[in-house]
């Protein structure tokens, strides 16, 4: 809340965070000024005039103030980071991914992805990380990979207490299978660390948008709809929530085109047909496939050029126009011989190739960028903050 002192009178003009405009701040602080003020001379007076000239440019200067006092780290923009794409073990390799990638430096985000596993010869259920819907039962789970590995961490930023700096980790989910009783599994486990979770209160009119309560783990899942029942919908009106998803979107290029003319529309399509509704309290980020930036993604991506910066950055700004963060996803470079289990869809065949777009990412202000090669990446993000 902003105030100044018009004609011995304190008019408060609020604003909310991420939503201050000028003209219509001006309009409105210049419209309403005067209301309920008993005052003793004409109000078309020059020197009035000048005072609420001034008044509003007073307010709207707190206004913006306030904008930026109240940035947060879930704010679009706020953050460019590492999203440490498939960030667990499979195939019975690649146990070190999670040190790799917090060793790249904190705040990140890691990817986990879970399937729903039952065992026939016991009828036991429960949630395992895989990169397919197929288990076997001896994966490892997201209490043991992910939670019980950042315990310290996280007891060590709750104990030092700088909100400033939460939240150093955001959990990212990438649901393989989504029965119901997988959902309400995985919120089960959730709930055995809130403590260590960021929330927010869940409101009538889901539009809108409530405060996030940071703590040093935001957890983030995509757009199915069994997820945002049981992660927000079916939570008590003014408790809080501990998941956020993401914007479903539109649906914008048809399946029953040719593959050309799908990744024709896909690089082609305006912003704002691909997504057209503000951020709510539960969709707050915006998912999206390299192939949106550049026809064909990275497998056929040519050289980077300045209409593929200006692509970029219009869906970088749109989302953030809109109150999402955005995410792109999967900016690889390696020689295509050496998979390393990364997959040939997400590679552009250089490692050079991969830097280019990632450094034109970061000056965009893409808040997630995907990839494989946590420490390459690494080197250049911190390379740019210099």
């Amino acid at each position: 809340m902003t105030s100044t002192l018009i004609g011995g009178r304190c008019i408060a003009w609020v604003t909310e965070p991420h939503t201050f405009d000028r003209a219509s701040g001006i309009r409105a602080i210049l419209g309403t000024v005067i209301k309920d003020f008993n005052l003793s001379f004409p109000v078309t007076t020059g020197w009035l005039r000048l005072a609420l000239a001034v008044a509003a440019l007073v307010l709207l200067c707190g206004g913006l103030g306030a904008q930026e006092a109240t940035r947060d780290a879930f704010s679009p923009g706020a953050r460019v980071l590492l999203n440490a794409h498939n960030c667990y073990p499979y195939e019975g390799k690649y146990e070190d991914r999670i040190e790799r990638a917090l060793a790249t430096g904190l705040p990140l985000a890691i990817e986990q992805d879970i399937a729903w596993h039952k065992d026939l010869a016991t009828g036991k259920a429960w949630s395992v990380l895989s990169h397919e819907t197929e288990t076997h039962g001896d994966e490892p789970t997201i209490e043991t990979y992910f939670f019980e590995r950042l315990r310290p961490m996280v007891e060590a930023a709750l104990k030092e207490g700088d909100k400033s700096k939460w939240p150093i980790v955001y959990l990212h989910f990438n649901f393989k299978t989504t029965e119901r009783e997988h959902v309400e599994h995985v919120l089960a486990t959730l709930m055995r660390y809130k403590g260590w979770l960021s929330s927010a209160r869940r409101n009538e009119d889901i539009r809108e948008v409530a405060p996030i309560d940071y703590k040093p783990i935001l957890v983030m899942t995509e757009t199915d709809t069994t997820e945002r029942a049981v992660f927000h919908d079916e939570v008590p009106l003014g408790e809080p929530f501990y998941v956020f998803g993401s914007a479903p979107g539109r649906v914008y290029v048809q399946r029953n085109l040719r593959r050309e003319e799908q990744q024709f529309r896909m690089v082609n399509s305006a912003p704002r047909l691909m997504l057209s509704e503000p951020a709510d309290n539960y969709c707050r980020w915006w998912n999206n496939p390299w192939a949106v930036v550049e026809q064909g993604g990275p497998p056929l991506a040519g050289d980077w050029t300045s209409s593929d910066a200006a692509r970029l950055r219009a869906l970088v700004k749109h989302a953030h126009e809109l109150g999402y963060m955005i995410r792109f996803y999967t900016l690889n470079g390696h020689p295509r011989e050496l998979e390393n289990g990364w997959g040939s869809g997400y590679n552009f065949g250089s490692l050079e190739a991969a830097r280019v777009r990632w450094q034109a990412a970061i000056e965009a202000g893409v808040d997630f960028i995907a990839t494989d090669q946590y420490e390459e990446f690494g080197k250049v993000l911190r390379e740019s903050k210099r």
